[in-house]
């Protein structure tokens, strides 16, 4: 019902300013050409893939065009086109990824800069950056990656990179799209996009829900799927496009919602070989609820033709409760991911996830994590551009950001009767975690960028003072009266430096490189260091009839890699961080793109795409950890869940009236923990090579018939052994659909 109401307001309110649209003169139309470009920048960290060309660093844009071939609804196949990106699956659905740019943890995707629209949407992105809430992609219009001394400007996580999302612009004219999918597995997505500009006032509304019965099956029945929807509206208001002084203030409202029934328990070796879609009947209370607001308001003004400001205001807020198995009580806690690890040492509590014999009360614990975190701050950047002969920019940004997560969490004790799960007990709220974590921060930079004909410098300098505090209530303080508070706090302060350099040799060939500062937020255990590391790359770019291409080496020198107590890797979840010493990262990173048809034909084009990325890592070293995925490190180990070797091919056949695309890529076998020499087999995942195809065909300009095919050959393969066991990748599956547009 709420989704009726909210389609009949978006063609409600088009139809009442369709009528009263004004003719735009040719010379406003031409400001807006001109203003165009510095407007959009507001916020993105690119714009396009043009601003690529002259960049001091490594950078990636996926375009509306390059989203719309394959559609796809996981962040993870959209990232796997782009160099140096390493990344590990866990649904199958890409709802909670785990990103690692240039071999940063990966987990949660913690370790880099998340941003939709120019700002942190990661949930507390420096008291808890954990990506328990990812954006949805399918309501994405553009893919914004950055790595290297290019993106000096963002943080607070300056390893490896940052990677912005940017929603549904403001169209130049009335415009829209309805779209509509359905496939196996009952999957099924819909989307309706509105949107117009008048003289002084523009809109959008974006509707998108997605959702699927789940691709697994649990023993005696049950959802194993998910079902989210997302709201977008954005409303801009502007002084005419010839005034002297051109401002706007655009306000950005979005909501969504998601319960999906996912769980941490994987399966054990044995299992995953017999079927891979399996899932235990423990498992069957396992959902996660969760709801997502985010503000946003934005100021920008042109003051002259050399300088512009744009502020923004914005507030995030998400709710979750993951609801799922954490351990099994048979005389002792034994939790969920030692017992699958280790079936064989833990036989009764393995028959016991199995669900299929009567059990005493109390033996299962199912946890409600239950958390709400708030991100909120105001961000200002100013861009001043002067000389002639020697082009010359200086942008300065200063944010001043909050946030916070509460948890207040309780664990219900359950058994086994005539193969069905019963509470027996309900736990009391708070009880097993009751505590706030929060972080205030300052954080400032400056970026000059100077051009002297083919040479471009770009120095850089970046602050942050952090303020990180934890006050724990105690698990026998439900109602936070003080009696057992406990209040601890760390700070930071800290200067990044970073400089990088391009050099233009002629138009068809560029080298660039730079180095700089990496840093990452520690927890807020006081006196602990921050994560920090010294970070070089080099690289060309080059472009010659219909090639085009780049190659990147870099090296991270890390002096203190910090590593995270995530229940997500089979951890207690505490998220409190740990030193792991000194580590090197260093790769490779090849992108090449050529149309094959480049000089023989014009009514096809065949365009081909190839990425490789070789990424090694090493620590220098020895230490002990009680993390899973750790464990007893000795010098010269490998860093786990990244992969030494990745390649991604993609080819096109397009015409006027329809397209092809294939999409193939291969993810090498990586260790799923720290160690060295051959990987052993009960800590390893295993190399995969995945295909998948879509194909449009364009019935006229309004109509597309489409269709997208994932895992086209139906591979069974593993992606991950974390949180709890091994889990699968998504089996073939397919969807066919329809698109209006206008």
């Amino acid at each position: 019902m709420r989704t009726l109401f909210f389609l009949l307001f978006i063609l409600q309110f088009t139809h009442i300013l369709a009528q009263t649209n004004p003719q735009q003169k040719d010379t406003i139309q031409q400001k807006t050409e001109r203003l165009k470009e510095v407007i959009v920048s507001a916020n993105t960290i690119l714009g396009s893939k043009f601003e690529i060309k002259n960049k001091s660093g490594s950078a990636n844009y996926i375009s509306e065009e390059d989203l719309k071939k394959f559609s796809y609804t996981n962040i993870n196949r959209v990232l796997q086109t782009v160099p140096g990106i390493n990344i590990y699956e866990e649904d199958g659905f890409g709802l909670r990824p785990n990103i690692s740019l240039r071999g940063t943890s990966p987990e949660r995707s913690a370790k880099i800069n998340l941003m939709e629209d120019g700002v942190l949407i990661a949930p507390a992105p420096y008291s808890a950056p954990a990506a328990y809430y990812f954006p949805t992609i399918g309501r994405m219009q553009a893919i914004e990656v950055l790595k290297g001394s290019s993106q000096i400007q963002y943080g607070p996580n300056t390893t490896g990179g940052a990677i912005n999302m940017i929603s549904s612009r403001i169209p130049d004219k009335f415009s829209g799209r309805a779209s509509i999918a359905a496939g196996n597995y009952g999957s099924r997505n819909t989307q309706l996009v509105i949107g117009d500009t008048y003289k002084n006032f523009g809109f959008v509304t974006d509707y998108f829900n997605y959702n699927s019965d789940g691709f697994k099956n649990i023993d005696g029945g049950g959802n194993t799927g998910f079902d989210k929807s997302d709201y977008l509206a954005k409303f801009r208001v502007n002084t005419n496009l010839d005034a002297k002084t051109y401002q706007s203030l655009t306000f950005k409202i979005q909501y969504s919602e998601e319960e999906a029934n996912e769980t941490y328990l994987g399966l054990t070796d044995e299992d995953f070989e017999e079927n891979p879609y399996r899932r235990y009947r423990a498992s069957s209370e396992d959902v996660m609820n969760a709801e997502h607001q985010q503000y946003q308001l934005t100021h920008f003004i042109q003051v002259s033709p050399s300088l512009n400001i744009s502020t923004t205001g914005y507030l995030n807020k998400f709710k979750r409760n993951w609801y799922k198995l954490t351990d099994v009580n048979l005389g002792e806690r034994m939790s969920i991911n030692n017992i699958l690890s280790s079936p064989q040492d833990y036989p009764l509590e393995y028959q016991t996830i199995l669900g299929n014999e009567n059990t005493q009360d109390d033996v299962m614990g199912i946890k409600a994590n239950n958390r709400v975190y708030t991100s909120n701050g105001v961000q200002s950047i100013a861009k001043l551009r002067w000389g002639s002969d020697w082009l010359q920019t200086l942008e300065a940004g200063i944010r001043y950001h909050e946030d916070d997560e509460d948890r207040f969490q309780w664990v219900d004790r359950y058994a086994f009767q005539n193969q069905e799960l019963i509470r027996t007990t309900v736990g009391e709220k708070g009880t097993d975690a009751n505590r706030i974590s929060s972080a205030q921060a300052l954080a400032a930079h400056l970026l000059y960028t100077l051009k002297i004909e083919n040479l471009t410098l770009t120095p850089g300098l970046r602050y942050e003072n952090i303020t990180l505090t934890r006050t724990d209530y105690g698990t026998n303080d439900p109602n936070r009266t003080g009696q057992d508070l406990a209040i601890r706090e760390n700070n930071v302060n800290v200067w990044i430096p970073g400089i990088g350099a391009n050099y233009r040799f002629s138009n068809y060939i560029s080298v660039f490189g730079g180095v700089h500062k990496g840093f990452s937020p520690p927890s807020n255990t006081p006196g602990q260091n921050a994560e920090e590391s010294i970070n070089y790359e080099l690289g060309s770019r080059f472009g010659f009839k219909g090639f085009s291409g780049e190659l990147v080496g870099f090296y991270n020198d890390y002096q203190n890699l910090l590593g995270s107590d995530l229940a997500a890797t089979g951890g207690t979840g505490s998220l409190d961080q740990f030193n792991a010493g000194e580590v090197r990262v260093s790769g490779i990173e090849f992108l090449l793109n050529y149309n094959l048809l480049y000089s023989t034909s014009e009514r096809f084009k065949l365009p081909v795409s190839i990425s490789y990325t070789l990424t090694d890592t090493e620590f220098l070293t020895s230490f002990d950890s009680n993390e899973a995925i750790y464990g007893v490190v000795t010098k010269g180990d490998e860093i786990p869940y990244i992969a030494k070797n990745q390649l991604n091919a993609t080819l096109g056949l397009q015409h006027k009236k329809f397209d092809v695309n294939l999409n193939s890529r291969y993810t090498g076998a990586f260790r799923t923990r720290a160690g060295s020499g051959s990987i052993p087999e009960n800590f390893k995942v295993d190399s995969n090579f995945i295909v998948d195809l879509s194909a449009h065909y364009f019935l006229n300009e309004n109509f597309t018939l489409s269709t997208n095919i994932i895992n086209l050959f139906d591979t069974e393969y593993a992606v991950s052994r974390v949180p709890a066991g091994l889990r699968p990748g998504h089996p073939f599956g397919i969807n066919a659909g329809l698109q209006f547009s206008f």
